[in-house]
């Protein structure tokens, strides 16, 4: 079943009654809505004036939720996951560190041919030619040692903002925050699939910057980008990014990327439950019963 994402970018008093997330108003305690907790994946808390009981976040991390705060400027800037995922937790956390250095560098490869495959996609898809992102796909290597990630990202960028001054920033200008809003959210959903999976997120098969504690998050969202992009690109076409500013409804927007429909095979599945389905296949190479990590496929028109 398809989790719900929540956004609360208003005052609001947050709390549990009989299984259920009750959104209360804070000056008047007037009731604006419920909803069951065992059907929401993602929480995001976007307003100072939100307040959280202690008794619902222990329910919604018993179901795996993820709740993500936001900054003073409105971005994402923290993550909850629970600690316990899954019932075999102990198991695949061993499993997952004692995976091998030559299966990780596999599993990186297959991860930066995916991303780059769908790249490719999405340039197709508005029309622009893909020819020298396609040719740079045999040159990928186990463990991408001639970095065609980062030479791919390059060509990619460069290609599908060309009529544009763009440049792909973290800090640069519009629509970069936009992305990093939208990657921030993809990031929380990875992280979640994988605790859901009984996965260390920490331990990453490419990342391994020790200040960054969601490494593997950031290895397995690779492939999932250009969703996010299209996403985007598709507002910054239409003329509705005009700023760095992320209006309400540009989040509401955003935010659809955990049920925009992704494709495994003849397959098609909510982003969100296709995560699961990568993770899972990720937990499976890592135990050596299946060779390939499942990623969708960004199909062309």
């Amino acid at each position: 079943m398809i989790k719900r994402t929540l956004y609360f970018g208003n005052p609001a008093y947050l709390h549990k009654q009989q299984q259920q997330l009750k959104v209360l108003e804070p000056t008047t305690n007037k009731e604006l809505g419920s909803v069951p907790i065992e059907d929401i994946g993602v929480v995001l808390l976007d307003n100072p004036q939100v307040t959280i009981t202690h008794a619902l976040i222990a329910a919604l991390s018993q179901k795996n939720t993820a709740i993500i705060s936001c900054d003073e400027k409105h971005l994402p800037s923290g993550l909850m996951l629970p600690l316990e995922g899954n019932t075999l937790q102990s198991e695949r956390f061993r499993i997952q560190i004692h995976a091998s250095e030559p299966l990780k560098k596999n599993l990186w490869q297959q991860t930066v041919k995916a991303k780059v495959e769908n790249q490719a996609a999405l340039l197709q898809r508005f029309s622009i030619g893909n020819i020298r992102l396609n040719a740079l796909i045999p040159q990928i290597q186990s463990g991408d040692p001639t970095n065609v990630e980062g030479r791919a990202a390059s060509v990619y960028w460069k290609l599908l903002f060309e009529e544009s001054d763009f440049t792909r920033d973290r800090f640069g200008e519009a629509p970069n925050a936009h992305l990093n809003y939208c990657y921030a959210i993809l990031r929380a959903m990875v992280a979640r699939a994988l605790v859901g999976t009984g996965l260390l997120p920490t331990l990453g098969i490419f990342h391994r910057n020790k200040y960054n504690a969601y490494c593997l998050a950031d290895d397995i969202m690779e492939p999932y980008r250009p969703f996010c992009d299209e996403l985007v690109y598709g507002m910054w076409q239409r003329g509705e990014i005009t700023s760095d500013e992320i209006t309400r409804e540009q989040k509401v927007k955003l935010l659809s990327i955990a049920t925009v429909d992704v494709v495994f095979g003849k397959q098609k599945s909510p982003l969100m439950v296709g995560l699961s389905r990568t993770t899972n296949s990720l937990f499976e190479s890592f135990a050596g019963d299946r060779r390939r990590i499942i990623y969708p496929q960004f199909i062309e028109n």
